[in-house]
């Protein structure tokens, strides 16, 4: 059986710590939940394929109250990580791993006839070469990456940032139709901290349009053109999902706009999830507002 969607998230769902100033907050997190929940109430068909505990599936009711359908697998643990702030710089920020859910496997991923296939892992190890090149013979043209699952590293206890060998960089990035990534993990791959200059490398692999968010907004990267729209959010309580929201907004919007258009959208729609912890869930004429308001 063939299921029909918009976009199709695959990662795990995650059981996080949000510290800000040494206090401390349970929340949900990982692509499936902040881009998930964000893109269903952008009004997309979203499909989420993740891996979890048992014990833990209860925690999926919270797709199912917001449309959004899901293939969820027994694992022996449920990811999580500590993201650990300053209310100085919440740009910044540090992690320690709390659980992790495994590797995917092939069988596990449903027939779905997807406008864009996002491989969302939070960590290295949820998908392997084997399985993504599996995933580009279904996808091909469809498929969309945020490389933070193939270079943040969880290992002994601890959470780092990792460049891949040039032939496995190259073996993924060639397969990307849009890439997403940070500044941080932008300079981690190119060894460069000017956001222009990195991104012109990394177009060099071959991805359509290249989405980077950093402190200031979010920038995009295509053959022919780039773009920047600045965040305006006015408190930054929502950091935590910031990449996530801005990816799958700008997903959503690029389904029926060009790339400048959604990515003011994207923009506009990130900087509202700014204010508040956990995901987008405000009324769309609301990122309208603020785009004739800011934009």
């Amino acid at each position: 059986m063939t299921v029909e969607s918009y976009i199709v998230i695959l990662g795990h769902l995650a059981k996080d710590i949000i510290e800000v100033d040494g206090i401390s907050t349970t929340s949900l997190g990982g692509a499936t939940y902040y881009g998930g929940i964000a893109g269903s109430h952008m009004g997309l068909k979203i499909t989420i394929i993740t891996r979890l505990k048992k014990e833990d599936f209860s925690l999926l009711s919270i797709f199912t109250k917001n449309g959004v359908k899901y293939y969820a697998y027994p694992s022996e643990e449920t990811s999580g990580l500590k993201n650990i702030y300053s209310s100085n710089n919440m740009e910044f920020r540090t992690y320690e791993p709390l659980g992790f859910a495994g590797l995917f496997k092939k069988e596990e991923i449903p027939n779905v006839n997807a406008k864009y296939f996002v491989v969302g892992p939070i960590v290295a190890g949820e998908i392997n070469l084997k399985l993504f090149n599996y995933l580009y013979e279904k996808y091909s043209e469809k498929l969309c990456l945020d490389i933070q699952g193939f270079i943040r590293v969880r290992e002994q206890g601890e959470i780092f940032y990792q460049d891949l060998p040039e032939n496995d960089k190259k073996e993924i990035l060639t397969k990307v139709k849009i890439l997403k990534l940070d500044q941080k993990e932008a300079e981690v791959l190119t060894h460069q901290n000017n956001i222009d200059t990195a991104a012109k490398i990394l177009a060099e692999f071959g991805p359509n349009e290249i989405l980077i968010t950093h402190e200031k907004g979010i920038s995009l990267y295509s053959f022919t053109n780039s773009y920047f729209f600045p965040w305006k959010n006015k408190k930054s309580e929502g950091r935590t999902g910031r990449g996530d929201t801005a990816f799958i907004s700008y997903l959503g919007s690029r389904l029926t706009k060009n790339p400048e258009e959604s990515l003011r959208y994207a923009a506009a729609l990130t900087s509202l999830k700014l204010e508040h912890p956990g995901p987008f869930m405000l009324p769309l004429y609301q990122v309208e507002e603020l785009i004739k308001k800011e934009y």
